[in-house]
C-alpha cells in the first residue's frame, strides 16, 4: 500500500512549460497552438490518447495541449501581437487631386487649373513610440495572463490526479478492511459453532463485514467520479487510462517561510500586476504626448491652362490643429486614475498571495506533524492492539467487543493517515502554485 516511484505534486514541468525565461514574443503560447493545430489533422484530435498507467507528467501534458481554455487564451495573445505591430506603423500619406473651375465658360486659358499634392502627418511628442510601448506591454500582460492560466490548470490537474491516486489507495484500504472483517467474521462463526461465544457475536461480525462491503462500493464510485473529472480536464468525457501512478508517501524538506515568501514574485499574477502598472504608466505617457498637436505637411504642383507660359507652379502647406478646447485633458485624467488603480491592485495581489502562502504553509506544518505522529506512534500501536485483540479473542482471553473496538480504532487511524497524506500533497501543490517553483528542487536564498 502507498507505494510508487512518482510523487504527485507540481514538478519542474511548470518551469519548462510556463516560466522558462527568455521566451520570444508570443512563443509562450506557440507550443500549445502548434500542437493543437497539428492535432486537428490527426484521428485523435477529438479524443486525446491516454496511456493505461498515467503519470502526473502525462496528465499535465494532455491538459496543456488539449484544454480549450488555454487555446482561447493563446489566440488572444496572437491577436495582441498583431495590435503591437499595428501600433508601430507610420500613418499613411494622403494623395490629393483637385480640378477647379471645371464648368467655366471663360475663354481665358487660366480660367481652369489642376493641382496634385501629397500630405503626410508627422506625429510629435513621441506618440508612436509611446503607443507602441503601451501595446507591447499589453501583449506581455496577456502572456502573463496565459502563464497564470497555465499554472492554475497544472494545479487543477495535480489536485485531481491526487484525488484519483488517493481514491485508488482508499479502495485498496477498503479491500484490506474487508479481508480483516472477513477473518474476524470467520473467527466469530468458529467460536459460536464451538459453543464458546453467544450467537450475537456472529451477528455483530456480519454487520461489520457488511459495513466494509458498503465502504468498498463507495470507494469505487468516488474513484470513478475522480477519474472522469481528471479526463475532462483534457476534453475526454470518458477516461481511457486504467490507473494513475504515484506515491503519497513521498515527502520533501520544507523550506522556511521567509525563503518561500521571497519566491512569490515569481508567480504570474504578481508579474502580471507589475506589468499592468508599467502598461498604465506607458498609457499616461501616451496621453501626455497626445496633448501636443501633430503637424501635417503637404507638397505638390498646380498646372494652369495649356496655352500660357510657365503654366506649372509648386505648392507647399503646413497645418497644425489649435489646441483651444480639446487638450486631451479628459483622457489624461482617466489614465492617471487607472495608474493609481493599478498601484492598488498590485498591493492587493501581493497581500493576497502572502495570505494564501501563510495559510498553506501553516497547514502544511500541521499536516507534516500529524503524519509523523500517525506513522510513528498511533498506527503501530493500533496495529499491535488489533493483533493482540484478535489473537486473544481466538484464544478466548478477550471478548468480541474488545476485538471490534480494536478493529474500528485501526480502521479509523488508517483513514486518518490516508487523509493526512492527501492533504499534505495538496498543500505542497498549493505552495508550488504560489511560488511557481518545485519545492523538491528548492534552494534557500544565500545570505
Amino acid at each position: 500500500m502507498l507505494a510508487g516511484p512518482t510523487r504527485p505534486f507540481l514538478t519542474r514541468l511548470i518551469l519548462v512549460f510556463i516560466l522558462t525565461p527568455g521566451l520570444p514574443s508570443a512563443s509562450i503560447a506557440e507550443t500549445q497552438n502548434s500542437f493543437t493545430e497539428s492535432a486537428r489533422t490527426s484521428p485523435v484530435a477529438n479524443a486525446p490518447v491516454e496511456i493505461r498507467t498515467l503519470t502526473l507528467h502525462d496528465a499535465v501534458q494532455l491538459a496543456l495541449y488539449f484544454n480549450p481554455e488555454l487555446a482561447a487564451f493563446a489566440k488572444e495573445i496572437r491577436a495582441l501581437h498583431g495590435l503591437t505591430i499595428q501600433a508601430g506603423l507610420l500613418p499613411n500619406p494622403i494623395l490629393q487631386f483637385d480640378m477647379e473651375d471645371v464648368s467655366s465658360r471663360s475663354n481665358s486659358p487660366a480660367a481652369r487649373f489642376e493641382s496634385i499634392r501629397i500630405s503626410q502627418l508627422f506625429e510629435t511628442g513621441g506618440k508612436r513610440s509611446a503607443r507602441k510601448q503601451a501595446a507591447l506591454l499589453e501583449h506581455e500582460s496577456a502572456q502573463l495572463d496565459y502563464a497564470a492560466r497555465q499554472l492554475d490548470l497544472v494545479a487543477r490537474v495535480a489536485n485531481m490526479f491526487l484525488e484519483v491516486l488517493t481514491g485508488q489507495e482508499r479502495l485498496q484500504l477498503s479491500r484490506s478492511r474487508q479481508e480483516l472483517a472477513q477473518k474476524v467474521t470467520d473467527a466469530a462463526i468458529k467460536r459460536v459453532k464451538a459453543g464458546k461465544a453467544p450467537p450475537i457475536e456472529e451477528t455483530r461480525a456480519q454487520i461489520a463485514l457488511a459495513t466494509a462491503n458498503i465502504e468498498i462500493n463507495q470507494a469505487q464510485r468516488n474513484l470513478a467520479s475522480f477519474r472522469k473529472q481528471l479526463a475532462l480536464l483534457w476534453g475526454n468525457s470518458e477516461p481511457q487510462f486504467e490507473r494513475v501512478q504515484g506515491n503519497l508517501e513521498a515527502f520533501v524538506a520544507i523550506p522556511n517561510f521567509q525563503s518561500l515568501e521571497l519566491r512569490l514574485q515569481q508567480n504570474p499574477l504578481a508579474k502580471r500586476s507589475l506589468k499592468n502598472l508599467q502598461q498604465r504608466e506607458a498609457i499616461v505617457t501616451l496621453e501626455k504626448a497626445r496633448r501636443i498637436p501633430d503637424i501635417t505637411i503637404s507638397a505638390g504642383i498646380r498646372r494652369f491652362g495649356h496655352d500660357i507660359p510657365n503654366d506649372t507652379t509648386a505648392l507647399f502647406g503646413v497645418s497644425v490643429p489649435l489646441p483651444l478646447f480639446d487638450r486631451n485633458q479628459g483622457n489624461l485624467i482617466a489614465a492617471q486614475q487607472r495608474l493609481n488603480k493599478a498601484l492598488d491592485e498590485q498591493v492587493a495581489i501581493d497581500l493576497q498571495l502572502k495570505a494564501l502562502l501563510t495559510q498553506a504553509y501553516e497547514s502544511l506544518i500541521s499536516a507534516d506533524n500529524e503524519i509523523n505522529q500517525l506513522r510513528e506512534e498511533i498506527l503501530p500501536g493500533a496495529r499491535e492492539t488489533f493483533r493482540m485483540a484478535k489473537r486473544g479473542y481466538e484464544l478466548g482471553r478477550f471478548g468480541f467487543l474488545e476485538l471490534l473496538d480494536a478493529q474500528r480504532t485501526l480502521f479509523q487511524n488508517q483513514t486518518l493517515y490516508l487523509q493526512a497524506l492527501s492533504n499534505y500533497q495538496r498543500l505542497i501543490n498549493e505552495i508550488e502554485r504560489l511560488i511557481a517553483q518545485s519545492i523538491e528542487n528548492f534552494n534557500e536564498p544565500k545570505g
